[in-house]
C-alpha cells in the first residue's frame, strides 16, 4: 500500500514538473504576438495587437542600435513603434509598414510567421518588388545590459 501511495506521489510530481517544462515553451500555433528579436541580437520588439492591426514597438536595444538609431534623428529607440498598422494577409502573415531608425525612413513591409519561434521580417521598395529580409526568434526574456 505504502509503495503505490510513493509510486502515485512520484508520477503526480513528475506530470506537474513535465507540464511546468511544456508551459514555458511557445504553444503549438502560438500567437503572433509575443517578444521577438532581430538576428543580431541588437533590437527586441514587443508585438501586439493594436485596433484590429498588428503593432511592434521596441523594448530592447543595444547601445550600438540606440546610437545608430540616434545617428538616424530618433533620440530614443525603445519605446519606438518599428511594426506598423499590419493587417492580415493570410494564416499567419500580414502586411504592414516598418520603420528603420537608423535611417528614419519607413517601408512597406510584410511579416511571415514562418513557425512558433520565427518570423520574417520583409521591407521593400517600389511596392515590394526589392525585398530585404530578416529572420526575427521569439524570445522569452529581453537581454540584460
Amino acid at each position: 500500500m505504502v509503495r503505490r501511495i510513493i509510486t502515485a506521489v512520484v508520477a503526480v510530481t513528475g506530470v506537474a514538473m513535465g507540464a511546468s517544462a511544456i508551459a514555458a515553451q511557445p504553444a503549438p500555433n502560438a500567437s503572433i504576438y509575443g517578444t521577438w528579436i532581430n538576428p543580431y541580437h541588437s533590437v527586441a520588439v514587443r508585438t501586439v495587437p493594436c485596433a484590429n492591426r498588428l503593432c511592434g514597438r521596441v523594448v530592447w536595444a543595444s547601445r550600438e542600435a540606440q546610437q545608430d538609431a540616434r545617428d538616424g534623428n530618433v533620440p530614443n529607440l525603445i519605446g519606438t513603434s518599428l511594426l506598423e498598422n499590419y493587417r492580415p494577409t493570410g494564416a499567419r502573415s500580414w502586411a504592414g509598414t516598418v520603420f528603420v531608425p537608423d535611417m528614419g525612413r519607413h517601408f512597406y513591409s510584410l511579416i511571415e510567421q514562418v513557425d512558433d519561434g520565427t518570423m520574417r521580417v520583409r521591407g521593400c521598395i517600389l511596392h515590394g518588388l526589392l525585398c530585404k529580409s530578416q529572420l526575427w526568434q521569439r524570445i522569452a526574456d529581453v537581454p540584460r545590459g
